[in-house]
């Protein structure tokens, strides 16, 4: 059965707000000993005390409470009514917390590492298409992962495929990634494979 987006009862996500300044201060850009300009970085404080230190050039916005979007490219959705989780075209992350574990499944049930994160109640888009639909997924990896001292995530790895609207017929893939922290109530998905997430996840501070 094909999976379905959120609906009216989510419609608030696809509000766009300022980028969330309070989340998330510029750091100096720093000289390596060879005279190269490191790439400049700033904290992204988020709920329980975890810190995660991001590029200065990923925008953050917090699209509704326990909602929040790390836009760490080109985003085609921005700055329009469109921008939201169930958009096309922006290269980003979500962190989510406890009201959107809450309805994190099919027909807004709890979310479970079980099944891909997803709200829903109607057939939504592809990430990188919106002239496709979000087909079959099935579960790609799983396991423990890092997410600083201390901390271990339930990871999942689903791999999700784009189809035609009219004879789904897979047309392109996606992967989605999961980092579920339960006890801190703390969801980060990924749809794009961002290039060093991993990493900036595994070296993440908590206070």
């Amino acid at each position: 059965m094909m999976r379905k987006t959120i609906t009216a009862a989510v419609a608030g996500l696809a509000l766009l707000t300022a980028p969330a300044a309070a989340f998330a201060s510029d750091s100096a850009t720093s000289t390596t000993s060879t005279g190269a300009t490191a790439t400049s970085t700033k904290p992204l404080h988020l709920r329980k005390g975890l810190t995660l230190t991001i590029p200065t050039s990923w925008k953050v916005y917090e699209q509704y409470k326990d909602w929040l979007r790390v836009v760490t490219g080109k985003c085609a959705s921005l700055g329009t009514e469109l921008f939201g989780f169930r958009d096309s075209g922006c290269h980003s992350f979500w962190v989510m917390g406890p009201k959107a574990i809450k309805v994190g499944h099919e027909f807004f049930n709890a979310y479970t590492p079980d099944g891909p994160f997803y709200p829903a109640t109607d057939v939504g888009p592809c990430p990188y298409d919106e002239h496709l639909y979000i087909g079959q997924s099935k579960l790609a990896a799983k396991g423990l992962r890092q997410i600083g001292s201390g901390h271990k995530a339930y990871y999942r790895k689903w791999a999700g495929t784009c189809v035609t609207q009219t004879t789904f017929k897979v047309k392109g893939h996606y992967n989605q990634r999961e980092w579920f922290l339960p006890t801190s109530k703390i969801l980060i998905i990924d749809q794009w494979d961002t290039p060093g997430l991993t990493s900036i996840l595994k070296n993440a501070t908590w206070s």
